[in-house]
Formats: C-alpha cells, structure tokens, sequence
C-alpha cells in the first residue's frame, strides 16, 4: 500500500513538539486541545449521495485513522482518535448547524467530506470562522478555491472544472458537437452547467440549450422528451446530475429510447456506485471522468479489499478520498507536533500526497486546492465484466497540470 513515509526522526521530534507549548485548535500552539484529536464526517446518510458517499464515507476515515496508529505507534502525537459523524441531508442550513455543532460541542478538530456543494461552502464558512480545518472531498464547485476560498478551507478529490476538462473536451472533440446540457439547480449543477458549457465551446461545441432541473428530482421526462425535438438535435444530452439524481435520469434516458433516436448520452459525474446500480448494461460505453478507481492497479484493489471486507461494497473515488485527506490531516499534526489549526494548514500548504488516492498530488498553497491525475474512463459492456464492481476501464490519463484549473486571482489566502 502506498502510503506516505517518513522519517523515524521526523516523527520522534513531531512526539517531543507534542508534549510542549500551548494553544487550542485554533491557534498554533504545541500540544493537542483536550488530549485527542477528533475528525468529524459530515456526509449525506440518506439521500441521494448516501451510497457514494453516507455511513461507507465514515468507514474510509476509520481506516486511516487505524493505519495512521499503526504507523505511528507510541510516537503518534495523539494517542486517542474518535471519529464522529452527522448528517447534513443536502441542505445548506442544516449543514451550517451541523457544522458548528461538530466544532463547537463535539469538539472536531477538522471535517471532512460533506457532497452537495451547496453544503460544502455553508461549511466552508462556519470552518472560518471558527479557524478549524475543512477538507471537502465530496463537492465540486469551483468556488471553494475561488471566490469563497479561505485559510482554513481545502478542496481534495475533484471539482467541476477536472469533469468537465475530462468528459467535455475530449467527446466535443470525438464528435459530439451539439449539446444539451440538464443539470440540477443549485450550486453544483450551476457550477458544473458553466464549466461544461466553457469545456464545449473552448472544443469546437455547441450548446444547443441549458435546463435546469429540481434537485432531489424523481422525474426527468419532461427534459428527457424535449432532446429529441431540440432544432438542432442535440448529438448528446450532458447529464450534469449525481448518485440516485443520475440513476433516475439514465432509467428514464433508456426507458424512453434516445439512443435509438440519435441522442446519446454524456455524464459529468458518475460513481462506481451508480453503475453498480443501475447495471452496466445501462451504461455501456459511456465515457466519464473519475479521479480513482478501486481496480486500477495492486494497491488499489489491495486497499478495496479492506474496505470491502468492512463494509461489504467497493469504494468510490469520494471514499479513497476521505482516507487520503483524514490520513494528510493526521500526518500534517504529526509534523507540526499539534492539532492548532494555523500550524496545521501551514504543513498541508504545498505537500506532496502520495498514498493510495495518488502518487501525484500537490495541495497548492495559492488556493488549497489539491492538484493530481484524472482518468478519462469508460463503463465497459456485460461481456467484459469479470467479477461485481469490475465496471469500468481507463482510457486515457490527464495529467495533474491540465486536469485542473490554474489558482483564481479571485482568492486571496
């Protein structure tokens, strides 16, 4: 398993740092506040990112709280690591409550996850002004390292701009031309609409039409319907919706026969989840961008073995994801010898990650963005699935350099 080494020395004297100084989670002092440090997962447990994200998201950070242990042993800088979790339903005011009482009551040193962009910058602002570290792995704006980035904020995982980099570009450029975009309206969809729309242009696309659609939604027919009738017919509809959003929308896309009728089918977000549900048979062929894959390589399945024996599913990107920023998280308070909030965005600024989510990944310290390979891939047909989860294959590798964008002068840390 890749995980991130380092030094028996380094760590011996992140040991020493720990046991001196003074200072709470929001200041730089030397010690660990209230002797344990307290990672808080703030996560969609019953809607619809439960699956790619929800109770398995919690899992992802038990084990890495568990390998961070085993690493570390009697020189880890904190003997005891609870982690909490909370359900923020996919609402931005239920976020912000939840937020404040995970740092407030329950003491979190940091949260991490949180899908539904929405909810992720309702925390975003709680984490500062409560100087308490937020690592977003599960939403996609832009806007968490652009306008409303700030000290205490990091973006891990994805944003709409590597989806849309990925998906956009590159079948604009195999042949789609004519786009008509349908994407839930808040935060996230809205992003992901604006990206999309500048990815197809920028490739020599059209964007025949944008429709906003509810967010939760059951029914897609009324956008469904409308393709097919577009003047000019749309090459391919772009589905900018996620977890059970998306499983609705590709039931009815095939329901309704728009392959047959010459309107194929693009997706800016999907997880190894929503093909596990609706059957690779339903999406056969269709390209996406992932940002992990469970089945890539040795260490990935190694680490998917674990956590399958642990939760019974394979893990989604978002989960390998919520490992990686929990075990950077816990790696940054080692170095700095404590869990106070400046001294620990001060390591994560500019660190190289290197564990099971990547071997390529920078945390920019213009924007806290972390920057790392993308993966251009493919569900692949029935015929070529070799055992359950086995869905998808990667055709291409973007490199970090282009797979996200450069930092906005729009942020200022």
């Amino acid at each position: 398993m890749k995980l991130m080494g380092r030094s028996a020395a380094l760590a011996a004297a992140g040991a020493l740092l720990a046991g001196c100084g003074a200072g709470g989670p929001g200041g730089g002092g030397g010690k660990i506040s209230d002797d344990k440090i307290v990672l808080a997962v703030l996560t969609d447990q019953s809607g619809v990112y439960a699956d790619l994200s929800g109770e398995n998201a919690v899992k992802a950070v038990e084990m890495a709280v568990a390998d961070f242990k085993k690493k570390y042993g009697d020189e880890a800088v904190a003997t005891e690591i609870e982690v909490v979790s909370a359900d923020h339903q996919n609402k931005p005011d239920i976020a912000n409550t939840k937020a404040r009482e995970l740092y407030d009551r329950q003491k979190a040193d940091m949260i991490v996850d949180v899908p539904t962009s929405s909810a992720a910058l309702a925390v975003a602002n709680v984490a500062e002004g409560k100087k308490r570290v937020f690592i977003s792995v599960g939403a996609a704006t832009t806007a968490l390292t652009g306008e409303q980035c700030n000290k205490y904020t990091f973006h891990y995982g994805y944003n709409s701009y590597m989806l849309a980099h990925g998906t956009g570009t590159a079948l604009t450029k195999s042949g789609a031309k004519n786009w008509y975009l349908v994407y839930p309206d808040y935060a996230f969809g809205q992003d992901m609409e604006k990206t999309f729309s500048s990815s197809i242009k920028a490739a020599g696309g059209t964007v025949v039409k944008s429709d906003p659609t509810p967010f939760p939604n059951d029914n897609f027919s009324t956008f469904l319907l409308k393709a097919p009738n577009l003047d000019p017919k749309p090459d391919v509809i772009g589905a900018m919706q996620a977890g059970g959003d998306l499983v609705n929308l590709v039931k009815q896309y095939n329901e309704y026969k728009l392959r047959d009728k010459g309107v194929g089918l693009a997706v800016g977000l999907m997880f190894i989840t929503d093909i596990h549900s609706l059957g690779p048979k339903a999406l056969e062929g269709t390209r996406f961008t992932d940002f992990w894959y469970w089945n890539q390589d040795d260490d990935n399945r190694a680490w998917a073995d674990r956590f399958k024996q642990e939760t019974g599913a394979r893990p989604t990107a978002v989960h390998a994801g919520d490992y990686s920023a929990a075990l950077q998280y816990l790696e940054a308070v080692q170095r700095a010898g404590t869990d106070g909030s400046d001294a620990v965005v001060k390591e994560l600024e500019g660190h190289k990650v290197n564990d099971v989510f990547t071997s390529t990944g920078t945390i920019r310290a213009e924007d806290h963005l972390l920057t790392h390979d993308a993966y251009l891939a493919e569900v692949k047909p029935e015929s070529e699935v070799s055992e359950p989860w086995d869905y998808e294959k990667i055709v291409e590798t973007i490199p970090a350099a282009e797979a996200f964008q450069q930092p906005s002068p729009a942020c200022e840390l």
